[in-house]
């Protein structure tokens, strides 16, 4: 959007026509002269806000990791469950995997089983 720019000229202009107040936001500037001017004329400068555009979520952005819930503690249960299948696993496979890996692969089923 364009800039609008007011000088004293302006300001005695829009005096002659009967304006009394002028409405300022960001797009609209006024020289020190003319704040001078309209104060010594008895127009009134209103400041108003213009709201900030509001931020939208992309559909591409992933919210549940960019704001993650924190996890309800692990009951006994699950505890003993989990210590049961980590077991069995290893057993099966001679031990030879990252234990990071499957403790973060068990994480995940029993989260989706509830």
């Amino acid at each position: 959007m364009a800039k609008i720019f007011y000088t004293e000229r302006d300001i005695d202009d829009l005096k002659r026509r009967g304006v009394d107040s002028l409405a300022v936001d960001d797009n609209v500037l006024l020289t020190d002269l003319a704040v001078e001017r309209a104060m010594k004329l008895g127009i009134k400068i209103q400041r108003r806000e213009q709201a900030s555009p509001r931020a939208t979520p992309s559909p591409s952005v992933n919210m549940q990791a960019a704001y993650p819930k924190e996890s309800p503690r692990a009951s006994t249960a699950d505890l003993e469950l989990r210590q049961k299948v980590k077991a069995a696993v290893l057993r099966q496979v001679n031990s030879q995997v990252d234990e990071a890996l499957l403790d973060a692969v068990i994480t995940r089923v029993l989260a989706g089983m509830k």
